[in-house]
């Protein structure tokens, strides 16, 4: 049973950093896939950075130069370090691994950025 579990976020400052990290309990976890998403209250869930199974990384522009999204493939872990955080960085994010035609999602961590 593929499990995702997302840990990491809190209360930070304006202008402070976090990392989060993805803990990914599936086989092959080097295959998948990974992204991340946010949402924030009440706006839809958007995806923010991916890291392929070869290493290719993508970032939306509203974290790009911000947020560095990698991975452990040893240790089955993805990881978002987020610098600069913006009050408009609050959301829930989660963590996603795809391969084919599945999709898997954690259940989130909060994050909340505020003085």
């Amino acid at each position: 049973q593929v499990q995702l579990v997302e840990s990491g976020g809190g209360l930070v400052q304006p202008g402070g950093s976090l990392r989060l990290s993805c803990a990914a309990s599936i086989r092959q976890f080097s295959i998948y896939g990974m992204r991340w998403y946010r949402q924030a209250p009440g706006k839809q869930r958007e995806w923010i950075a991916g890291i392929s199974s070869g290493g290719t990384i993508t970032y939306a522009d509203s974290v790009k130069g911000r947020f560095t999204i990698s991975r452990d493939n040893a240790q089955n872990t993805m990881y978002l370090q987020m610098n600069s955080l913006k009050p408009d960085d609050t959301a829930v994010y989660y963590c996603r691994a795809d391969r084919a035609n599945y999709a898997y999602w954690g259940q989130g961590t909060q994050v909340t950025v505020s003085s």
